[in-house]
């Protein structure tokens, strides 16, 4: 099986990851400019060629070109040479363009229930009061056998819980009305932000960025990730959530002679930035146990400080490119960075990783026996494919193109909460207006003592108030509905 080139050090040898090891993790480290992106791409390029599915978030816009082949420059002819590359042709990779909120490629989304408490806490960034809550209105929906897939039926769920708080009390705790109103805002601001477009069915079938196009190359699945970054905390949240849906899925592999799928992760440290304990402990657990289901988890990000020390320890090939010193916090992330490579006397670590030029790296990989290799300075590959971002009629070509097309873009309205509660609404204001009609029939019948208006029944007071409610909270919604569809 072939190696996955990565370049060659200053004595002319290849450095390599051996395909039975890709899925032992890996990093892609260094700051802004020094070439990670590439890096990123050629890696993608040969596992596609060695028929191994790719999932990789594109923040920048410009791994896109790596879908159309790229173009001959003098650079790249030198570089060849010298890495002593051969059979270099270029061309374009089998890809399909994804993006939560459907504008760069196709919708991806997932249910409420799918995405579960402990995710969508961390993504409406809730206080640990709030967080409770959030997971009472799980166990409340599950105990009542209401289906979350969208927001709105978590907002008709809250909605419930607060205006039912006394009689829920005593099976789930307290339910504070300022706390369910807190976090029905947040609701609100993540509705508006696009949320509703993630939210949503029909949801993410796994099997379809796992797949292998007609000729056996493994399909190279691009998010689109520009606007997603503005939410960093959605961005990061999604990510977990569709690898934590890789690992509780995917059947158990042991050690395969190539991986099943490969996952990178960029903007890394976004996954880790104020993410309580808990959370870290988890990503650990499904960092450390999804390599035997045949997933590759490679990190990208500027420093390698930005991953926790127990996921760092897991990741077995690693590629360090430049860092900057400018100051003593600088010069202290650089000498932590060169510690975690394994000593090579022909090369000073700490000194090389200031010192690295566009396009080379510090690498180290396993060797067959998954014992890191010494650390080399290598000069890396060139790309098969096109450097830099496709044009959008170009982008627009290929996502019409997709035999999955006609899957996600249109959306799916279940009967879920939302409905069924308006429903179990309607039929006690319909008992109500029955049991009153009833009584007023018997009083009816009862011979009049006097002549007037008879006084309204509290009963006839409360049925009269709540459809006054219902009516107007319905004429709210409706307008809202409207006003919701319109773009600005």
């Amino acid at each position: 099986m072939d190696k996955i080139i990565l370049g060659a050090n200053p004595d002319g040898q290849q450095i390599f990851i051996e395909p039975k090891m890709a899925n032992r993790h890996g990093l892609i480290a260094g700051a802004t400019g020094t070439g990670k992106t590439v890096t990123l791409q050629i890696l993608a390029e040969q596992f596609c060629k060695m028929g191994v599915p790719v999932f990789t978030a594109d923040v920048k816009g410009d791994l896109s070109g790596v879908s159309v082949p790229g173009k001959e420059h003098h650079k790249i002819t030198e570089r060849i040479n010298k890495i002593k590359l051969e059979n270099f042709n270029f061309t374009g990779h089998p890809c399909t363009f994804w993006d939560l909120y459907g504008e760069n490629g196709l919708p991806i989304r997932a249910t409420v229930s799918e995405v579960g408490p402990v995710l969508l806490s961390r993504i409406l960034d809730l206080n640990n009061t709030q967080s409770d809550i959030l997971h009472m209105a799980f166990k409340f929906a599950d105990d009542e056998g209401l289906l979350l897939l969208d927001l709105k039926d978590l907002r008709e769920i809250f909605k419930n819980m607060a205006e039912n708080s006394k009689e829920l009390q005593g099976e789930y705790g307290n339910i504070s009305k300022v706390s369910v109103g807190a976090i029905q805002r947040k609701l609100i601001t993540l509705q508006e932000a696009g949320g509703d477009n993630f939210f949503n069915e029909p949801g993410l079938d796994l099997n379809h960025i796992m797949q292998c196009d007609f000729s056996g190359m493994g399909v190279i699945n691009i998010l689109d990730a520009t606007k997603l970054m503005n939410d960093k905390r959605l961005y990061s949240s999604f990510l977990l959530w569709l690898l934590s849906e890789l690992f509780e899925n995917l059947p158990e592999l042991g050690d395969p002679d190539k991986p099943k799928m490969v996952f990178f992760f960029d903007e890394a440290h976004l996954l880790f930035d104020d993410a309580p304990k808990s959370l870290v402990e988890k990503i650990e657990t499904v960092v450390r146990l999804i390599r035997s289901k045949g997933v590759g988890v490679y990190f990208v990000t500027q420093n390698p400080l930005d991953i926790p020390d127990e996921i760092l320890g897991q990741l077995g090939n690693r590629i360090q490119h430049s860092l900057r010193a400018f100051t003593a916090k600088d010069l202290k992330a650089v000498k932590a960075a060169a510690e975690t490579f394994r000593p090579n006397p022909k090369v000073n670590t700490e000194q090389a990783i200031t010192n690295l030029g566009i396009g080379e790296a510090l690498i180290s990989t396993l060797d067959l026996k998954g014992a890191p290799q010494m650390v080399e300075k290598v000069l890396v590959c060139p790309p098969k494919s096109k450097m830099g971002p496709i044009d959008k009629a170009k982008r627009e070509e290929f996502i019409s193109r997709s035999p999955l097309n006609s899957t996600y873009t249109k959306t799916l309205d279940r009967h879920s909460a939302f409905e069924e509660l308006k429903k179990r609404q309607e039929e006690k204001l319909k008992k109500l207006a029955e049991e009153e009609k009833k009584k007023e029939e018997e009083e009816a019948a009862k011979p009049k003592k006097k002549v007037g208006r008879p006084r309204q029944s509290f009963g006839e007071a409360v049925t009269k108030s709540i459809l006054r409610s219902a009516g107007s909270s319905l004429g709210r919604a409706l307008i809202r509905g409207i006003l919701g569809s319109l773009k600005r």
